[in-house]
């Protein structure tokens, strides 16, 4: 499945596509919620930030998220396997119930990882990812 973002990120200049293929689902039930962002201080919660590019696609086959056009800068990708589409990441005791996912695969330790650590450059080429989902329970 293919979606892609109306709208721009606020900067003028040289843009290119962002495209991220997403692996490693554990089920085909409910939708993406997907986040690009250039805020590392609302990172990964991109709710906090009005310039975020925000994606929700259904679950269904293969999984491609087309971010569209981004102008050139530092960004990071969240992504969360909302399962039973209630919009959120449920947790238990505070740990993640539903499936996750970083930019640059980026480590989990005792939280979600820093900005810097899932952070990628666009440039001028397109950028094309994958991001692996992974699941605590």
């Amino acid at each position: 499945m293919l979606l892609a973002a109306p709208l721009t990120l606020g900067a003028t200049g040289p843009q290119s596509d962002v495209i991220a293929s997403i692996t490693g689902l554990r089920s085909q039930k409910g939708q993406i919620l997907a986040c690009l962002t250039t805020d590392a201080r609302t990172f990964p919660n991109c709710d906090k930030d009005p310039q975020a590019r925000k994606l929700t696609v259904p679950v269904s086959g293969e999984i491609r998220l087309d971010f569209g056009r981004v102008p050139e800068g530092r960004y990071a990708i969240s992504l969360i396997h909302d399962e039973n589409g209630n919009g959120k990441l449920d947790t238990a005791l505070m740990i993640p119930r539903e499936g996750f996912g970083f930019s640059r695969d980026a480590p989990v330790r005792m939280g979600p990882p820093r900005f810097d650590k899932a952070a990628f450059d666009v440039g001028a080429e397109n950028t094309r990812m994958t991001i692996r989902m992974r699941y605590l329970l």
